[in-house]
């Protein structure tokens, strides 16, 4: 495994607090299972996000985008399992209704 290290990062973030929000929010999309943008080399997500900053692979931008899509994709299945919910609710309670 190669080191990481701040000053390789620093490279492509303007500064240390930006490389460590940067940072967390793309490990925390790679541990909800987004698609590297390098090799997995079996590390865990908070090193492959620094080692795919260093190597100049993920902005800002890219992981607002990727949250983004995350977001919308979250909503949309919350809102087709509410669908799914309050249509087995309506089919259970007909037939009680029938029997009282």
């Amino acid at each position: 495994m190669a080191r990481i290290t701040v000053e390789d990062c620093l490279n492509h973030v303007d500064n240390r607090f930006n490389l460590v929000l940067l940072a967390t929010k793309r490990a925390r999309q790679l541990a909800n299972g987004v698609e590297s943008t390098l090799p997995w080399e079996n590390d865990k997500p908070t090193v492959m996000a620094l080692r795919e900053i260093a190597a100049g692979n993920i902005s800002n931008a890219m992981v607002q985008e990727a949250q983004r899509e995350m977001d919308e994709t979250a909503a949309a299945l919350e809102q087709a399992l509410a669908e799914e919910l309050s249509t087995d609710a309506g089919e259970s309670e007909t037939p009680r209704d029938a029997q009282g």
